[in-house]
């Protein structure tokens, strides 16, 4: 028997998380402090068999629509299980149907990280395969989202390999900027919260200069210093001659790091700073103890027409391999609201970007 058990803790929340086979940063209790400052109220349960084992684990976060309209509950990119124990997703489902009913929410997401195609950086998705846990989505009723709140894809680059050989597994033209940006002087360091500013003064020039729309300072600030002080961020900068040309701020959590946010200036790009970060990025998760970096976004598709095609060219010249997921689920518990959801939101957002002129900065979590 499998039963709900809530956790308060957040020592005990992300040691359980570390327990299960691939515990995912926004599922840590930093995470839905985070979110918390944004409206959202985090709620956290595991399921634990008879013998105590710890067989799945969902941070759910709740919160009215902008709209004042519904109540809402998602998961990012959880619920974290063995998408092979449908024993557990079972119970875990069951459980999340039953919570987004006593709540009368107007629904509840998911996004869980269950692969369904993967390949080579340079072959895309290749071929579908049989997912189990998609089916039981279907036979319980949940609904394939029409939008996404993360990727749909990524890339994921296996560390057990030393640098050599991560060296050579990649594109030469990459390998050969990262060689080329060692001899033009460019130097990379870890920073820390004296250089936020900073770094958020770069990811607003690179926004202005790629044309997508970023969020106020406050907020990189605020999500920068929460991990950073509960050791999980990494910032790191780029200097050509100590003058700041480029950054990344890499998340970790158990056996992954993640490339969150990068951004580079306009000056010394011919040096190829962004390509020695990224290296330098990768041999620090390495070294820290990683087991994959995650490059975190890819197109559903890859294609030269779409507008994430040229960051996904950048980051698939390091050599990792294409996955992508089941992608986003829906459990409707109150079909009309439901309904005025999928009608209201498509509207409000399209308003938005023609306000903002701009699409969704490319590298961020939500």
């Amino acid at each position: 028997m499998i039963r709900r058990v809530a956790v308060t803790a957040p020592e005990d929340w992300d040691r359980a998380l570390l327990r299960l086979p691939a515990p995912h940063i926004l599922q840590t209790w930093t995470w839905g402090l985070f979110k918390a400052h944004y409206g959202w109220q985090p709620l956290r349960w595991l399921w634990v068999d008879a013998e105590e084992r710890v067989r799945a684990a969902a941070q759910v976060l709740c919160r009215q629509d902008r709209f004042g309209l519904f109540r809402l509950l998602y998961v990012p990119r959880g619920p974290l299980l063995d998408p092979e124990d449908l024993e557990a997703a079972e119970a875990v489902l069951g459980d999340l149907e039953a919570e987004a009913r006593r709540r009368r929410a107007a629904f509840l997401r998911i996004d869980l990280e269950v692969v369904e195609a993967e390949g080579t950086a340079a072959e895309g998705p290749g071929r579908l395969r049989a997912v189990p846990f998609k089916d039981l989505l279907r036979r319980r009723g949940w609904r394939l989202s029409a939008e996404s709140v993360q990727f749909p894809a990524s890339l994921w680059l296996d560390l057990e390999a030393d640098e050599e050989r991560l060296l050579q597994a990649m594109h030469p033209k990459t390998r050969y900027n990262i060689r080329l940006a060692e001899r033009k002087g460019v130097s990379v360091r870890p920073v820390g919260p004296e250089a936020f500013d900073l770094l958020y003064d770069m990811y607003a020039e690179t926004a202005a200069r790629d044309g997508f729309v970023i969020r106020p300072r406050d907020y990189y600030r605020r999500a920068w210093e929460l991990f950073y002080a509960a050791g999980c961020a990494r910032p790191l900068l780029a200097e050509v001659e100590g003058e700041p040309v480029a950054m990344v701020v890499l998340y970790r959590f158990g056996p992954t790091a993640w490339y969150f946010y990068g951004a580079s200036r306009g000056r010394h790009r011919e040096k190829m700073p962004n390509h020695r970060l990224q290296w330098e990025a990768i041999r620090w998760a390495r070294a820290a103890g990683c087991r994959r970096y995650d490059f975190w976004g890819a197109p559903a598709q890859p294609r030269e027409d779409d507008p994430m095609w040229g960051v996904y060219r950048f980051k698939r010249g390091f050599g990792g391999r294409y996955v992508r997921f089941i992608g986003t689920w829906d459990y409707v518990a109150r079909p009309a609201l439901y309904r005025l959801y999928r009608e209201l939101v498509p509207r409000y957002l399209a308003w938005q970007r023609r306000r903002q002129r701009g699409r969704a900065a490319p590298l961020e979590a939500s």
